[in-house]
This record gives C-alpha cells, structure tokens and sequence, in this order.
C-alpha cells in the first residue's frame, strides 16, 4: 500500500481528528483509516505500530470483534487516541 505524501498525510490526519471528535465514523473505520494514512496493510500495522495480532485488528476494522481496551488504546495510541467516554450528541 503506498504511503500519502505529506500533504496528503496531514489533510487526513486533519479529517481524521474532526470526524473522530464529532462522532462520525466508528472505530472500525476510523482504525482503517489511520492504518491507511501510514500506508500499511493490516498485517505490517497490527504487528509493527499496534503490536496485535492481524486477526484482531481485522475483526476491529470490520466492527465483528470485542476487543480490550488495551487493544483500542494501542491501535490508537500512533494517533493520539485513548479510550474513554464520550458524550453521545444523537439524544
């Protein structure tokens, strides 16, 4: 998977934050998308930046896994991102 040029890279890091901080995308997509601004495949970002494994990460990415905090906060760790509660805005 090819890696976004610098420019690239920030415009989605950017995007990234505000639909995260909005609650637009849920953390399956945002998970893929952060492994997709790295340019990495699921097996290169579970086993070298969140330190998982792939069949964990791909049931996070595709909302079928119940994974641990601990593997939420390392797979958004790169990002910035801890694990906590979230005011819900749909009421």
């Amino acid at each position: 998977m090819k890696r976004p040029n610098p420019e690239q890279t920030k415009r989605l890091r950017a995007e990234l934050i505000d639909d995260v901080e909005a609650g637009r995308i849920d953390i399956g997509t945002a998970t893929r998308k952060m492994r997709k601004i790295l340019g990495m495949n699921r097996h290169e970002y579970a086993e070298n930046v969140a330190k998982i494994g792939f069949e964990t990460l791909q049931a996070v990415e595709t909302g079928k896994g119940n994974p641990t905090i601990n593997t939420l906060r390392a797979i958004g760790a790169p990002f910035g991102f801890d694990v906590g509660f979230v005011r819900n805005n749909k009421r």
